[in-house]
């Protein structure tokens, strides 16, 4: 089990090949809850009562004042549906979709008006998401692809390095895009696959100014001093970065990154599809608040793909759509769905941005608020209806008012939860939910009791 005060991209690796994750920082949405759920691993983030010392060891506060202290060695078990924390190695069984629960399953499946597609990043995350009985991929997150060591330096070479160096490390990421992407949709095979171009901030990339080891052998691979580099990541820093340079932004000003990815996705459709596999390769633009970004983006990918298709002699069938996740893009839906082929709703960046709470630092207040009644439950969990599910039903609502049969789907962590599929299904009238491979099961039956209560209120 990993327990760190909080997770950063440094530590993939060792998330990775954890058996769960403990954080005594984060919430529901934070970075080790989102990577812990597209892998599977049981994960609890912002548990306040541990305190954590490299060295000492972890020492947990017990509701009666009592501390305990745990070291490397020692046997945790963690409960990731509960948020407990369990003394000592217990007794756990693989989860399968197999005799009665299968034939429930397929119950379920014939009774749901909604499609269920999973959120995954690599070849083994789609296979896990179709044995679960996802529709689909409504979520690839391109930058999870990125965390693996012999990659993350090449994405560090591509921000720090000099121009020559940028572009070797944007061939370098191609080739491992375009190998992961094939594998994706060969898993898929004639489901959707819908991709997110780079989304976070490069900084969240960089090495942490501690991390010597990194630091030196990052400065030996670009020919630099390690206090050099140093200053080029002390001005990468941004004071509020997840409204700075990230998303389409990010895009916007460094397009060589867009036009590496959609190189990356368009070569690899084409690929699979000479072997005989059924691509089928949804683009999503991440961040829109103008009609204006994502025309600017649309026009890039679009005017790669036919470069690309030049080369090959042939063509294939892709959309190009955008994330909704900034309240400027509901309130002007009606202009983007004239560019857009489809709208998939960032709900974790729309609530965010909506109540105004940073989504990483929310257990500091939101289990006072609920205590209190100001909240009735985490809006990071639950879908606040009231307020976002406005947006996304005025969105809807734009959006088919110029195209009838727009896809809209939902992305965020509330596409598993079985109080927000309702509002998604039987209120807002999207086309379809994707959550973690994992929660696609829930999403399922929470879909078709959707449609139950649905027959029975007309």
């Amino acid at each position: 089990i990993l327990v760190r005060e909080e997770t950063s991209p440094d530590d993939v690796e060792g998330m990775y090949d954890s058996e769960g994750i403990l954080t005594a920082r984060g919430g529901m949405t934070s970075h080790a809850a989102v990577v812990a759920r597209g892998w599977g691993r049981p994960c609890i983030c912002g548990c306040r009562d541990i305190q954590i010392d490299e060295v000492g060891g972890m020492t947990i506060t017990l509701k009666d004042g009592r501390e305990m202290t745990f070291k490397e060695g020692d046997f945790l078990s963690l409960n990731g549906n509960t948020g407990e924390v369990l003394e000592g190695e217990q007794l756990v069984s693989p989860p399968a979709i197999t005799g009665d629960l299968k034939t429930f399953m397929d119950w379920v499946d014939k009774l749901r008006d909604i499609d269920v597609l999973a959120n995954a990043d690599t070849p083994v995350d789609a296979r896990e998401a179709r044995k679960n009985g996802a529709n689909g991929i409504g979520l690839c997150r391109t930058e999870h692809m990125f965390f693996l060591p012999e990659r993350i330096s090449q994405v560090r070479q591509l921000i720090l390095g000099n121009e020559k160096q940028s572009a070797a490390a944007l061939q370098e990421l191609l080739s491992f895009q375009r190998n992961d992407f094939e594998g994706i949709f060969k898993e898929m095979d004639g489901l959707p696959v819908t991709i997110r171009l780079l989304d976070p901030p490069l900084h969240e990339f960089l090495p942490s100014l501690d991390d010597d080891i990194i630091l030196a052998s990052l400065a030996n691979q670009l020919d630099t001093t390690v206090d050099e580099l140093k200053e080029q990541v002390k001005a990468a820093e941004e004071v509020n970065p997840m409204l700075g340079l990230r998303g389409c932004r990010l895009g916007i000003t460094r397009p060589s990154i867009i036009e590496m990815q959609t190189r990356a996705i368009i070569e690899a459709a084409l690929n699979v599809i000479d072997s005989g596999i059924d691509a089928k390769a949804d683009i999503m633009v991440p961040l829109v608040g103008k009609v204006e970004e994502f025309r600017n983006q649309a026009a890039l990918i679009r005017s790669v793909a036919a470069t690309v298709f030049g080369e090959h002699g042939t063509t294939c069938d892709f959309k190009v759509g955008t994330m909704i996740e900034i309240p400027r893009a509901a309130l002007t839906a009606h202009e983007i769905a004239k560019e857009a082929d489809f709208f998939s709703f960032g709900s974790n960046d729309l609530t965010q941005m909506t109540f105004g709470y940073s989504r990483d630092d929310v257990g500091s207040f939101v289990p006072a608020y609920l205590r209190e009644g100001i909240l009735m439950d985490d809006p990071f969990v639950t879908l606040d209806t009231e307020g976002v599910g406005q947006l996304i039903k005025m969105t809807v609502e734009k959006g088919r008012n110029i195209k009838p049969e727009m896809k809209i789907g939902v992305c965020g962590e509330h596409g598993g939860d079985p109080r927000s599929v309702h509002f998604f299904s039987n209120e807002a009238g999207l086309t379809y939910v994707s959550c973690s491979p994992f929660r696609v099961p829930i999403a399922r039956l929470a879909a078709a009791q959707a449609s139950v209560k649905k027959s029975f209120e007309m």
